[in-house]
């Protein structure tokens, strides 16, 4: 299981028309659970629900922008209030001048007047930015395959590994649980009721060094040949240098207890936090080499923008989104869904 950017973990591009076929051409990357691959089914009846939650998610940003486009005349003034309205949607100063420059050339290039139009144009524009961000999820290294899960405290990292959890498992894959933060008192019964939610195991201790416990998870998880390990780690500040250094040395540990661990490093963002998410994923990039993200909390009051940021400022895939609470809220970034929700 691994990225193609920097590791094989996604593979795929789409091209995609319509709002609908945007989401169910996404939706079609991601492998089936194994007990349906031999009998074809129809559409995903859960879709128009995943669609309008992806929209309603984004809806602060989404009004703003589309009502700068219902009126409007093609001159200055628009691109001026699209920069305020970009960078108000933590898109960042560089995304924002490098989609409005483009869309400039395209204005003049394809004689566009009309704010329809435009809009459209936007939306390719962003979803052209974004793709490179999307790599559908995929298993094909020998297992177990190990997960090393990072973030700050707050982000939902130890929820995503329980949604994580439940998507792999309808892929046909038998998955481990590691209780690696032991700095905060509630994680370790945290991760058990994911587990038990899951019906999977959990490699825990009450006391210990974070380091030991998943090199213990490591070896169980060979023993019982499992086909995924997913271990949790303390939340922390990129600028806490002792918490940092030892989530390097966890990576180390992996390491020895199997030659090619940790085979993903995903960093839980929240969408809530804007151009800090970019800084975040910045610091933990350069302390571990980050394959992945999975970005949360994308529940109506997140902006959405800073996805544009990471795109054009330190690109890195984007593994899943999370738009809820419940067990299946996390689903594989779609770039041109993800555009299709911020301008449609």
């Amino acid at each position: 299981m691994k990225f193609l950017k920097p590791k094989a973990f996604f593979s795929g591009l789409h091209g995609v028309a319509s709002p609908r076929s945007v989401f169910e051409k996404c939706a079609k990357t991601a492998p089936a659970p194994q007990s349906e691959r031999a009998r074809p089914t129809p559409a995903n009846p859960a879709l128009p629900t995943w669609r309008a939650r992806l929209k309603s998610s984004l809806s602060k940003t989404n009004r703003a922008l589309i009502h700068l486009f219902s009126s409007a005349k093609m001159d200055e003034s628009l691109f001026e209030a699209l920069e305020d309205a970009l960078l108000m949607a933590d898109a960042g100063v560089a995304a924002s001048d490098f989609l409005l420059q483009a869309l400039r050339r395209k204005v003049r290039a394809e004689h566009i007047g009309d704010g329809e139009a435009a809009r459209a144009a936007l939306r390719a524009l962003l979803a052209e930015l974004l793709q490179p961000l999307e790599r559908p999820f995929a298993f094909d290294a020998p297992p177990p395959r190990t997960i090393l899960m990072t973030g700050v405290n707050g982000t939902g990292k130890t929820t995503s590994i329980g949604k994580l959890a439940h998507y792999i498992q309808r892929q046909g894959q038998s998955v481990l649980l590691a209780a690696g933060d032991t700095f905060r008192a509630a994680a370790r019964e945290q991760l058990i009721r994911w587990g038990e939610r899951n019906q999977v195991n959990v490699i825990a201790q009450q006391d210990g060094d974070p380091a030991a416990i998943i090199f213990d998870a490591v070896a169980a998880a060979r023993a019982r040949g499992i086909d995924v390990l997913i271990a949790d780690t303390a939340g922390r500040l990129p600028t806490q240098s002792p918490l940092m250094e030892e989530l390097k040395k966890i990576k180390r540990v992996m390491a020895k207890a199997l030659i090619s661990a940790p085979h993903e490093v995903l960093l839980v963002i929240d969408a809530n936090t804007g151009q800090n998410a970019l800084a975040q994923v910045k610091a933990f990039d350069a302390a571990l080499g980050v394959t992945g993200l999975i970005v949360t909390k994308l529940d109506g009051a997140a902006k959405g923008g800073v996805l544009a940021a990471i795109a054009r400022e330190h690109p890195i895939p984007v593994a899943f989104i999370g738009t809820g609470e419940q067990i299946d809220d996390l689903q594989p970034f779609c770039a041109k869904a993800y555009a299709q929700a911020l301008l449609a």
